[in-house]
């Protein structure tokens, strides 16, 4: 049984801020949103509950289990909320913790030292969002319980019994009057808790499905040693066992997992308190400048680099390298667009310090590792030097006169970048439909001649040198890489319009993986989007209808009945401007997709398995994945 001491965590640490207001009127200030993201955070808050007693080491597992009806329940084997009269509120602290907005132990520093979430707003904004909603607490030797209905408590708290074990029980129902659809989906769910699984070393979590009873656990003694494994899975690395560099300095605990492969990306994923720091901050700064610098000392000692030499940049020493920088800090500063980016000004220090210290030692004792990676750093410093007169091509300074770009590029009157959007388009044939029917004001035309090159086998220098996406980089605007700008976007929306065939879909890929490795920051402001081109005509009477899918084609046939004469779109140059405007580019008549990373990690996974070198990973994901394959055109 597991044993846990509670004299730390009572009923005085709870502090209120202010009520809970608001939260159902306005669920998207709490949640983000109400589509699928926004209801799959519900999960999310609740499960940081668990998490964050785990960090504080009162937690050794968690499990989460989606019921058939579309409920969830998350169980620990914490301390317990308490369960105490609140002296100044009157109340228990279980309800303090469900029904006020910031109430809870996490504005205590001595209750947590460290946690995630949304700073104590999470499981009251679960309780208001929730159709109902229990919650059984294991404490003292008994079971506590209480129902809320809508946020509203229905009873007051109430003991059912003894018992041995400690811990929190929460399950709820999501509120169709505020989600519409509340289907919990297990794939998204487990994705996150494996990335928890792997930030908590040792911790134990568990989901199960009962609905199509879908079980999975997941349990890492070797934390994110074990995490940057898995991300280089079926990539050749440089030494078998990743570098693990940990230390805790001035209450900030910082663990890093390094370990490079052959290939030509950077994959380094930050954390701050369980929370993906997906636009950095000063500890992913910290990281880079330290590497950077411990690398080139070294390099000089041991003779790498020659003395007439210049230092490598961080570029060299981060090509092929795979890291997780994982870090648990009290009172994090979040900023950025998605207030996922660090802002603690002490933390950059603390990192490079870490890592100046650690990282010189590993080399010290490991220098056949050492002399590895420094080999391969100084190629990529090479290809760097015969990159810098292609790099050159695409800088740009501020926006970009008309004059001075592509010959190709049909751009738009509209200065304007939020109400500019640029179409690049696969062939000539489509790019001269598409540039007849656009509307001129806002909408540009960059038709590109055949496959990009496949960036994920490329090193930059030759990347540069193909001139699609020389044209590409140009029209946009933004260059690329270290050196990308998102405040000179000549375009908000940058709008992929491929065929709806096997060539179209690997066009799309190409394009998807480039701005995924040299342009990220273009998805994560919502940027990228696809269009969504019909499949096919559907003519009767002297009337067209256009539908999207084959679903929707057997749907309206049903519909039109017989004598209807049907034509499948293969190439979007098929259609005539006015058929290519009113489907796919009229503003009010279309459908864009945006591109979004729900998940950056699973993401670099599958850029890697469907245009890496190794063959193997994309047949076993070919394989797995050949029975969803709805629509198939070769």
């Amino acid at each position: 049984m597991h044993k846990v001491d509670i004299t730390d965590y009572s009923i005085d640490k709870i502090q209120v801020l202010e009520g809970l207001q608001a939260v159902r009127k306005r669920p998207s200030m709490y949640i983000g949103s109400t589509d699928e993201r926004g209801l799959h955070h519900l999960v999310y808050e609740v499960l940081d509950n668990s998490i964050d007693e785990a960090m504080a080491g009162f937690c050794t597992e968690i499990e989460i289990i989606l019921d058939g009806d579309n409920t969830a329940t998350v169980i620990d084997n914490g301390r317990g909320i308490p369960v105490d009269i609140h002296p100044k509120f009157g109340i228990s602290g279980v309800e303090l913790v469900m029904t006020k907005l910031h109430a809870g132990g996490k504005f205590d520093q001595q209750t947590y030292k460290v946690s995630g979430g949304l700073h104590g707003v999470g499981i009251s904004v679960v309780n208001a969002l929730s159709e109902w909603l229990e919650v059984e607490i294991h404490r003292d030797g008994k079971r506590y319980f209480q129902r809320y209905t809508r946020g509203d408590r229905e009873a007051p708290l109430e003991v059912r019994g003894e018992t041995e074990r400690s811990g929190t029980v929460v399950k709820f129902k999501p509120d169709e009057e505020i989600f519409g659809n509340t289907e919990l989906h297990f794939e998204t769910i487990f994705k996150r808790i494996r990335e928890l699984a792997y930030l908590n070393r040792g911790l134990k979590i568990t989901i199960h499905d009962e609905h199509t009873d879908h079980h999975e656990s997941f349990q890492f003694d070797g934390g994110i040693e074990e995490f940057v494994e898995y991300i280089n899975h079926g990539k050749t690395v440089l030494h078998e066992k990743p570098i693990y560099l940990g230390a805790e300095r001035e209450n900030v605990i910082v663990e890093i997992a390094i370990q490079y492969n052959d290939g030509y990306h950077e994959n380094t994923f930050s954390f701050v308190n369980n929370i993906h720091t997906q636009e950095g901050g000063t500890h992913l700064s910290g990281y880079k400048g330290a590497l950077t610098r411990t690398f080139n000392d070294y390099a000089r000692v041991h003779g790498f680099i020659k003395e007439i030499n210049s230092n490598l940049q961080g570029e060299d020493v981060r090509e092929g390298l795979t890291s997780i920088l994982n870090l648990k800090l009290p009172n994090p500063q979040f900023e950025g667009q998605t207030k996922t980016k660090l802002g603690n000004s002490e933390v950059k220090g603390i990192v490079e310090s870490i890592v100046n210290e650690k990282l010189k030692e590993y080399l010290e004792e490991h220098p056949k590792i050492g002399e590895c990676i420094l080999q391969k750093a100084v190629q990529a410093s090479q290809a760097r030097e015969a990159a810098r007169n292609a790099r050159e091509l695409t800088r740009r300074k501020g926006f970009l006169e008309s004059s001075m770009l592509p010959g190709k590029l049909a751009d738009c009157s509209e200065r304007d970048p939020s109400k500019s959007e640029l179409y690049i388009v696969e062939g000539d044939s489509a790019g001269g439909s598409a540039k007849q029917g656009r509307d001129r004001a806002t909408q540009a035309i960059l038709p590109l001649r055949g496959k990009i090159l496949n960036v994920e086998k490329a090193r930059l220098d030759k990347i540069l040198n193909n001139q699609e996406i020389r044209t590409l980089i140009t029209a946009i605007g933004t260059n690329i890489g270290d050196d990308l700008d998102i405040t000179k976007a000549r375009y908000h929306k940058l709008i992929i319009m491929t065929d709806a065939d096997v060539d179209g879909a690997h066009i799309r890929t190409l394009l998807l993986t480039f701005f995924f490795r040299y342009m990220r920051p273009l998805i994560n402001y919502g940027y990228i989007y696809i269009a969504q081109p019909p499949l096919y005509k559907l003519s009767k009477s002297r009337a067209d209808h256009y539908v999207y899918s084959d679903a929707e084609k057997d749907e309206k046939l049903d519909e039109l009945g017989e004598r209807v004469q049907i034509q499948r779109y293969k190439g979007l140059g098929e259609m005539n401007p006015d058929q290519l405007w009113d489907t796919t580019m009229n503003p009010e008549k279309r459908t864009i997709l945006r591109v979004r990373i729900e998940d950056a990690i699973a993401a670099n996974e599958l850029f890697s398995i469907l245009m890496g070198e190794n063959v193997e990973p994309r047949r076993e994901f070919i394989q797995k994945h050949a029975l969803e394959v709805t629509n198939l055109d070769v």
